[in-house]
């Protein structure tokens, strides 16, 4: 297994989202499945149904990751405007991809209804495209390059990324351990900086709560490596218990 650490970006797109009339729910399980196929979402950005601001996103995040997800604007609508977006961060013109289009006209004449011209906008696809199938709405997602433009509905979401797992090229998973102690962060923050100063290939975030009228905090240690992981873990319970913290290994 690789070594080397994969990453993504992914852009969110739509009006709704940010006017707050949509909760987004792709970030979390964008960011989830990633994690299972051993690469890193690095940064999320969340831009509106504006041509210029997708292709500004798409171009600067495609460039500084291995991957680019896209959620939002590939429907039927006059502001579905994704893919025409990005066919001109890439610098290609628009087609309607024959595939796509068969698989529409399956999913609506099955269903008795008609593959209109709207219907159809869900074909149209950056020239040099493939398709991602889509089993819940017929409408596939799009891939081009390191990049996998997706439905903004988020359960349309789940299926598409389904059809990807196992295709993309991932390095080692990232194994995570979690330490609950009833102490505010402040208090242990010089044991966190020095634990991790010493553990160079680990990460540990400190999530802080209030609960049972205790203040506490979670602390969760990340590392693609096994035994780095064990020995940040231990270091970090031997730090907490010399400075006398009350400590849970697993959280609280």
């Amino acid at each position: 297994m690789s070594e080397r650490i994969y990453t993504a970006g992914l852009v969110v797109i739509g009006d709704e989202i940010l006017s707050g009339r949509t909760h987004d729910k792709n970030i979390a399980q964008v960011a989830s499945w990633l994690q299972v196929q051993g690469i890193r979402l690095a940064e999320v950005r969340v831009v509106p149904d504006v041509v210029e601001r997708i292709v500004e996103a798409v171009n600067a995040l495609r460039e500084q990751n291995d991957y680019l997800f896209t959620t939002g604007g590939i429907g039927p609508t006059h502001d579905d405007i994704t893919v025409d977006a990005v066919a001109e961060a890439l610098g290609v013109g628009v087609m309607v991809h024959p595939e796509a289009r068969a698989m529409l006209e399956r999913y609506y004449g099955g269903r008795g209804l008609e593959l209109t011209e709207a219907r159809l906008r869900m074909a149209r696809v950056p020239e040099g495209a493939d398709l991602i199938p889509n089993r819940m709405s017929g409408a596939p997602g799009i891939k081009i390059g390191n990049l996998h433009l997706m439905a903004g509905v988020p359960h349309i979401t789940a299926g598409m990324l389904d059809a990807l797992t196992g295709t993309l090229e991932g390095g080692a998973p990232l194994l995570t351990e979690t330490i609950g102690c009833w102490t505010p962060e402040s208090e242990v923050a010089d044991i966190l900086r020095q634990v991790e100063k010493a553990h160079e290939s680990c990460q540990i975030g400190s999530y802080p709560f209030f609960r049972e009228g205790r203040v506490g905090a979670n602390f969760v240690v990340r590392s693609t490596d096994a035994d780095e992981l064990k020995s940040c873990v231990d270091s970090l319970c031997d730090g907490l218990a010399t400075a006398g913290f009350d400590f849970t290994p697993g959280g609280i």
